[in-house]
C-alpha cells in the first residue's frame, strides 16, 4: 500500500518536476541583433541539454528594461547582446559577470581586453543602391561622391538628428579624417542635406525605399543584400567602412549561468560566426569568417566610438540645423 501511495504521489508531482528542469536547461539571450533565428535554430539542434531563447529588444529601449528587471530581481536572461557602450553602462551597474570564452582566442585583442564583454562583429555601414537603376558610372566610389547633385531627392538614410547609431558613424568619419580635416568634413555634412535625403527611423526600414525604386541609394547596412534577397541591391565600393561594434556578456545573477556559458562559447565558434555572416550578412570579427558579399573581404572595415549620451544630443541639435534647414 505504500509503494502504491509512493507511486501515485510521484505521477503527481512528475509534471511539476519535469516543467522545473525544463525551465532550468533554457538559456535566455536578451539581443538588439536582427534575424539570428538561423543561429538560435542551430544551437538548438546541436545542444542535447540546453534550450536557446532569443528576446529581441530594441536599442532605444534595452538599457531601461535591462536595469528596470535586474533592479526587481526579476531579469530573466542568461546573456546579453547588444551595443558596447550600453554593455559597459550594465557592466557599471552590476548587471554584468566576468567570462572569458576560449572561443573567441582568435580574435582581435582590442575584442577581448575585456574580461566581461566580448565585442565579436562590427555593425557596418556603406552606401548601397538598386543596381538595376543605377548605372555602372554613376555608382558612388567614395563618400563624397553622395553630396553630387544628382542624387538630389534620391537617397534614404536614418535620421541624423535622432538617430544614435548614425549620429555616431558621420562623427565617425570626421574623427577618421576620411575628408581631410574638419572642413572638408563639413563640406560632405552640408553636401549631403543639400540633397536633401529621405529619413527613416533607423536602418531597418531603409532598403525597403531602394528596393522599390522610390529611391535610387542610401546610406544602410551592406547586410540588406543578403536578408533582403533577391532584392536588387549592392553596395558602394567605398575605401574603408565603419561602424559600431556587437558585444555581449554573460548576466550577473543568470538564472541558468552554465547554459549562459555554453551559449557564449558557441555563439563565439567560428561555426556560429560563419552563420550570422552566410545567413545575416554581418560583419564578424571570426579570422577568415567573411559575409558572402562581393568585395567585403577586400575592404577595411574598422570600429568607431560610440558617443556619449550628451554627445549624441549635441551632434543630434547640429544635425537638426543642418539637414533640416
Amino acid at each position: 500500500m505504500k509503494k502504491l501511495v509512493v507511486l501515485l504521489l510521484g505521477l503527481v508531482l512528475l509534471p511539476g518536476l519535469c516543467a522545473t528542469v525544463m525551465a532550468a536547461e533554457k538559456v535566455n539571450l536578451y539581443a538588439n541583433i536582427t534575424a539570428i533565428e538561423p543561429i538560435m535554430a542551430d544551437f538548438n539542434a546541436g545542444q542535447s541539454s540546453e534550450e536557446g531563447i532569443y528576446t529581441r529588444i530594441s536599442t532605444s529601449k534595452y538599457l531601461a528594461t535591462v536595469l528596470t528587471e535586474f533592479s526587481a530581481g526579476k531579469l530573466r536572461a542568461d546573456v546579453l547582446q547588444g551595443p558596447l557602450p550600453i554593455l559597459q553602462m550594465l557592466k557599471e551597474k552590476g548587471v554584468l559577470a566576468p567570462y572569458k570564452s576560449s572561443s573567441a582566442s582568435g580574435y582581435p585583442s582590442w575584442a577581448t581586453e575585456d574580461d566581461t564583454i566580448v565585442q565579436f562583429g562590427i555593425e557596418y555601414v556603406a552606401p548601397i543602391y538598386n543596381k538595376e537603376l543605377v548605372k555602372a558610372e554613376d555608382v558612388p566610389t567614395s563618400y563624397m561622391d553622395l553630396t553630387d547633385p544628382k542624387w538630389y531627392d534620391k537617397i534614404v538614410m536614418p535620421d541624423p538628428a535622432s538617430h544614435a547609431t548614425t549620429i555616431s558613424w558621420l562623427i565617425g568619419l570626421k574623427e577618421a579624417k576620411v575628408f581631410g580635416d574638419d572642413d572638408g568634413w563639413m563640406k560632405f555634412i552640408k553636401g549631403l542635406a543639400a540633397n536633401r535625403p529621405m529619413f527613416v527611423k533607423s536602418f531597418g526600414p531603409s532598403p525597403a525605399p531602394i528596393e522599390s525604386g522610390e529611391k535610387l541609394l542610401g546610406i544602410s547596412m551592406p547586410k540588406y543584400i543578403i536578408t533582403k534577397a533577391p532584392a536588387p541591391l549592392a553596395w558602394a565600393r567605398v575605401d574603408t567602412l565603419f561602424g559600431t561594434t556587437r558585444a555581449m556578456a554573460l548576466a550577473a545573477k543568470a538564472p541558468n549561468p552554465a547554459g549562459g556559458k555554453v551559449f557564449i562559447d558557441y555563439w563565439l565558434s567560428k561555426k556560429a560566426m560563419q552563420l550570422l555572416a552566410d545567413k545575416v550578412g554581418e560583419y564578424v570579427l571570426t579570422p577568415g569568417v567573411y559575409p558572402p558579399i562581393e568585395g567585403v573581404d577586400k575592404v577595411k572595415v574598422l570600429p568607431i566610438r560610440q558617443l556619449s549620451d550628451e554627445e549624441i544630443r549635441h551632434w543630434g541639435d547640429e544635425f537638426q540645423k543642418i539637414f533640416y534647414q
